[in-house]
């Protein structure tokens, strides 16, 4: 049955993998200066690397936006993201698998009665916005560095083809790490919550149950790329603005950057870690980066070869799709489970339970104004009591549904052996002993058991990148040991 709901993951897998995954290499097969078999083999091979590898970042900001938390409605929510970027591959427009699934995640959240993580949702807006802006900025920069140094450095035509075309091919391989780093989120994220499945050691190597989804996804990527992308390639890499081959390797290299910087945990940790600014790690669209170079190099070249129109049409489609697919995935979700009787969604509800109220009274709202162990059927529900409560502002309502949510924790001991494969590799011997000693014991709230997790591990990790660590392990431990009600 895992299988079969993941589907439609693959499904939209293929579709990145004809619409996205193909733009990494769409510069240099319409400049005719890689061959698309070449370009499709080197995109595959290092899209699986990246997702499987590098591709956990960007899925958590993903899974902030919404969890989906049955595997009806992430099957129904990739199905939706994944219909949505065919009918725009099929107009020939290099759409962004970015904005689809998110659009179905929010239609998704609509439908269950979830709360949409706005704060996550206006960071994955903004990057849709800033992304193409560095494009054509990194385009632009990396362009008038490369004409410079072929002044200071003059070679022969025919020897600058030969290293335009291994430039092309090791940048593109860099870009198509980047791109399964950052894009797999779109692919599998959804089903990262769902579906967990069990550890597997092969030739003595562990691969997580996120790395099974990622490495299942990351194929059905490849396949997109050698069925199903030749013609957008054609769209970005001719019909823009007309590309030079060493213009086709500038698009192709700051698109790689800007992906790379998206979608490493590393890199991101070590800027925060020197009060450096970093960019989020969302999942953001290559379709939109390819665009934003070559727009980047036409400003460059006198803006006169931009074809305007082409780009308004390319545009619109990134506007469009994520309404689409938000319109798709709630009239979907409607069906499977009225019709079919298909549940795409695990009730989640809300109580003013005693910790949750001495919680929020450190949060400076009065606990004599909140009704003990008053519970709501969604977070829709408790939005409304708030709204329509005179002595409760808007602005609690974050910290309100954070601390009345219901959740469940059960440190069983199948769980734990679990738990134990999975941390051998990155959670210290007195860490994992110190997790063990919770067998038995349940949370209902996940704040408490995050509280309960800080105060039980050792608390010289708590600074700077160490500290950040820790953080993402008290996320493992939780999402380990989270039940269904």
């Amino acid at each position: 049955m895992i299988l079969i709901y993941l589907s439609s993951g693959l499904f939209l897998g293929w579709s990145l993998g004809a619409n996205d995954a193909s733009n990494i290499f769409g510069t240099a097969v319409g400049t005719r200066m890689v061959k698309f078999r070449t370009a499709a083999l080197i995109a595959s091979v290092f899209v699986i690397l990246g997702a499987v590898l590098s591709g956990s970042g960007a899925t958590r900001t993903l899974g902030k936006l919404g969890s989906v938390n049955a595997l009806g409605g992430a099957f129904m929510v990739a199905l939706a993201a994944g219909f949505s970027v065919f009918w725009m591959t099929r107009l020939k427009l290099p759409v962004s698998t970015s904005q689809a699934i998110v659009g179905a995640i929010v239609g998704w959240n609509f439908f269950a009665g979830m709360l949409t993580d706005y704060s996550s949702l206006a960071k994955i807006v903004f990057s849709w916005v800033l992304s193409p802006v560095l494009a054509a900025i990194f385009a632009i920069l990396i362009y008038l560095l490369v004409k410079k140094l072929l002044r200071l450095f003059p070679i022969s035509l025919l020897r600058l083809d030969v290293y335009t075309r291994a430039a092309l091919i090791i940048v593109g391989a860099f870009g198509a790490y980047s791109l399964g780093a950052n894009n797999i989120a779109n692919v599998m994220g959804v089903f990262v919550p769902a579906a967990p499945l069990d550890t597997i050691t092969i030739f003595g190597i562990k691969f997580t149950s996120i790395q099974q989804l990622f490495f299942i996804g990351s194929v059905a990527i490849a396949s997109g790329i050698f069925t199903y992308s030749y013609k957008v390639m054609q769209t970005v890499g001719n019909k823009v603005v007309k590309l030079t081959p060493l213009s086709a390797l500038v698009i192709v290299l700051a698109e790689s950057l800007v992906l790379f910087l998206f979608a490493s945990e590393g890199l991101h940790d070590w800027l925060i870690a020197h009060n450096l600014p970093a960019l989020p790690l969302v999942p953001v669209s290559s379709s939109q980066l390819v665009v934003g170079g070559v727009i980047g190099i036409g400003i460059i070249q006198g803006g006169k070869t931009i074809k305007y129109r082409i780009v308004g049409k390319i545009t619109s489609g990134w506007v469009i799709t994520p309404l689409i697919s938000a319109i798709i995935a709630f009239i979907s979700l409607f069906f499977l489970k009225n019709v079919f009787e298909i549940k795409v969604y695990e009730p989640v509800a809300y109580q003013f339970s005693k910790p949750a109220i001495k919680r929020l009274s450190n949060q400076n709202i009065d606990k004599d104004k909140l009704a003990l162990n008053q519970r709501f059927e969604n977070a829709l529900s408790l939005k409304k009591y708030i709204h329509q409560t005179n002595y409760l502002a808007d602005s609690s309502l974050d910290e309100i549904v954070k601390f009345t949510r219901l959740d469940s924790f059960y440190f069983s001991a199948q769980k734990l052996n679990i738990f134990n494969q999975e941390a051998a590799d990155w959670f210290s011997t007195p860490e994992i002993k110190t997790i063990n000693n919770l067998q038995g014991e349940e949370f209902v709230h996940e704040w408490r058991l995050k509280q309960r997790l800080r105060k039980i591990l050792d608390d010289s990790k708590r600074k700077g990148e160490n500290y950040r660590k820790l953080a993402k392990k008290i996320d493992f431990v939780v999402e380990t040991f989270r039940t269904a009600e």
